[in-house]
């Protein structure tokens, strides 16, 4: 399948989104659309699969002029999109939901619930991912939830598969396993068009890839025939420099100790340390236990052994406003749900977590509500209307900069991050980068989960690797690489030469 769309435009509320964007697919190629948060990529997308109505322009597939009222239109003529939002019921079992509203019937219109469980099970071994098709998606981790949207699409017989982000929440085993998926779908004749901020994954797998910036097409080049320079330059109009930005805090004393903490099935016998000013990366693979552990420390878990000190004084977080008072901070991998209330204003989000900040006697000061959050849209460069703008309403990366916000003027003495650049393009992830930085000068202990190892690498000073629950190992910067980090993640051993 042919796809051409040319001279899209379409604004929401007199804002333009999309300004003369273009974009041109062919027959079994893997096309990378990139850009930074709010550049339109997903616009122009949902503009492809009917999800909104283009303002102007023409889409052509194989020769005729199209225009898909809706995703099931969309889905029919053999085009189907996997939202980055995750578009799942929670409640439902894995097989529900991959066959809802598609159900396999046998005779009276009784779902065969057998046929339907082995073509799951089918799909799910072709992805070599071992998920039970009768557990329910809320028992299920991100990355899990993530597959099984990618299994969904593998059951319809797509000519063209859209992917929006994702591989954000897959480990690299799971990721390799994708990419394996990808790519034998192009040597069927299936095209891609792959949405990621991720430039390695680009490089690695694409064919082509289109820029957009600012809503608008920027240009098309053959990967073969293009760097990751030049792609930036397209992208946000200038050089970024280094990825990464040069660390120069001072690491102190000992700032957080965690001693035996154990959750029994989860983790066990978790030990380790940070220092004021360190940033402690924490890698390992998806369901390795990395996020429960630092839920557990934010007294967010239940029947969790152990202890806890902060500047060698013993505390207990039995639940996260203990933890908060405690100066600890925990920005969670998933903003959407758990980092941020989306219908509501920027002013809210930031102010909702320094209440005590901007209050006098337990009345709300606005002067000081104003000041706070002004400070915040500022210092943080966050790119919106006003203190009053809708978080739905901002690019990935401006929202996740909220959450930071929300979290540094509780002036936190321990600062945990949960996946803190997923789904955030190069740009903001290096101001994201910068932030980190800054906090770590200022003297908080940082405490970065992150799947994306060259992250991992860039900003770490040292690596705690966890699998299965357990802590595999602690690597210092200088000894610090992916085959060191993937050895200990997966349970093997490093042998000194």
């Amino acid at each position: 399948m042919q796809i051409e769309m040319r001279g899209i435009n379409k604004s929401f509320g007199g804002n333009a989104v999309l300004q003369d964007a273009g974009f041109l697919l062919d027959h079994g190629e893997i096309h990378a659309l990139m850009g930074e948060n709010g550049a339109g990529k997903s616009t122009l997308m949902k503009i492809l699969t009917g999800v909104y109505t283009r303002d102007e322009g023409t889409v052509i597939v194989d020769g005729q002029e199209v225009c898909y009222k809706n995703p099931q239109e969309a889905e029919k003529a053999g085009i189907v999109f996997i939202h980055q939002e995750l578009n799942v019921l929670f409640d439902l079992t894995v097989e529900e939901n991959m066959f809802l509203g598609k159900e396999i019937k046998k005779g009276f219109g009784v779902c065969d619930k057998k046929a339907m469980r082995q073509e799951v099970k089918k799909i799910l071994d072709r992805l070599g991912v071992d998920i039970d098709p009768g557990q329910r998606m809320n028992e299920l981790s991100v990355g899990q939830q993530q597959m099984i949207e990618i299994a969904k699409a593998l059951m319809v017989d797509a000519q063209v598969i859209i992917m929006d982000e994702p591989t954000a929440a897959l480990t690299q085993s799971e990721t390799t396993v994708l990419f394996q998926v990808v790519n034998s779908l192009r040597e069927k004749g299936v095209s891609i068009v792959y949405i990621s901020h991720r430039m390695e994954e680009i490089f690695e797998l694409c064919d082509r890839i289109t820029i957009l910036r600012d809503g608008s097409y920027i240009g098309t080049k053959k990967i073969k025939e293009t760097d990751m320079n030049d792609v930036v330059r397209m992208m946000i109009g200038r050089e970024i420099g280094e990825r990464y930005p040069a660390r120069k805090a001072q690491i102190g004393d000992v700032a957080f100790e965690v001693k035996g903490l154990t959750c029994p099935g989860v983790f066990e016998n978790v030990s380790f340390q940070v220092h004021a000013g360190e940033v402690l990366g924490v890698s390992g693979l998806m369901g390795a236990g990395r996020t429960e552990i630092m839920q557990a420390i934010f007294g967010n878990m239940p029947h969790v052994t152990g202890e806890i000190y902060l500047d060698g004084k013993k505390i207990e977080n039995r639940n996260p406003q203990e933890a908060m008072k405690n100066g600890i901070g925990f920005i969670t991998e998933d903003r959407k749900v758990e980092g941020l209330m989306l219908e509501e204003s920027i002013m809210k989000n930031i102010s909702i977590a320094n209440l005590g900040r901007i209050s006098q006697s337990g009345v709300l000061s606005k002067e000081k509500e104003d000041a706070l959050v002004n400070r915040g849209i500022e210092e943080l460069h966050i790119k919106c209307f006003g203190p009053q703008h809708e978080c739905n309403n901002l690019s990935g990366g401006n929202q996740q900069k909220v959450v930071f916000a929300k979290w540094i003027y509780t002036e936190p003495r321990v600062l945990i991050l949960d996946e803190p650049t997923r789904g955030v393009d190069i740009g903001a992830k290096k101001e994201i980068y910068s932030i980190i930085n800054d906090l770590a000068e200022q003297g908080v202990a940082i405490i970065m989960v992150s799947s994306e190892l060259p992250e991992v690498l860039g900003m770490s000073d040292r690596i705690m690797i966890v699998g299965e629950g357990l802590v595999r190992g602690v690597l210092h910067k200088e000894e610090a690489n992916q085959e060191n980090i993937m050895i200990l993640a997966t349970g093997g051993e490093l042998h000194e030469e």
